[in-house]
């Protein structure tokens, strides 16, 4: 990521968070910039791996704290499977998952506009979805 780009986000991380009347703080905008750099759908506990590189005093309680508040800030989604740990997926166009179940990998499935239209004739008469959430599961077939 170019550093205009970078100084893009963390601008755009400090006015989010100002916006709902929070600091903008280094352990904040440490566990953002991680999630930037590797767009691969992490657990909080490697979350916490990758920002300990550049903060090693932070605590996972810390971590889960600004993963929520990057949440609450509309700045990553928060993908939940099955019952496995949460992952945070910082993609915010519209977009479905993958999971393999053979790797444990989550791919991002981009979307287009007639795509995510036709899905919403699914919904019940009279109903607007503000949000979904659509994740397929599976593994690698064999040719």
């Amino acid at each position: 990521m170019n550093a205009k780009v970078s100084k893009s986000l963390q601008n755009r991380l400090n006015q989010k968070l100002l916006d709902k009347g929070l600091r903008p703080t280094k352990q904040r905008s440490c566990v953002y910039d991680v999630l930037l750099q590797k767009k691969d759908h992490p657990t909080a506990d490697e979350v916490l791996i990758r920002v300990r590189k550049k903060l090693p005093s932070i605590s996972l309680a810390t971590v889960y704290n600004c993963l929520e508040t990057l949440v609450d800030c509309s700045l990553v989604k928060q993908v939940n499977m099955d019952r496995s740990p949460s992952r945070y997926c910082p993609n915010l166009t519209p977009h479905a998952h993958f999971r393999c179940s053979q790797s444990g990998r989550i791919y991002d499935l981009n979307l287009r506009e007639e795509e995510i239209n036709l899905l919403k004739e699914f919904l019940p008469s009279g109903f607007n979805a503000e949000h979904f959430d659509l994740t397929f599961s599976g593994s690698a077939t064999l040719s």
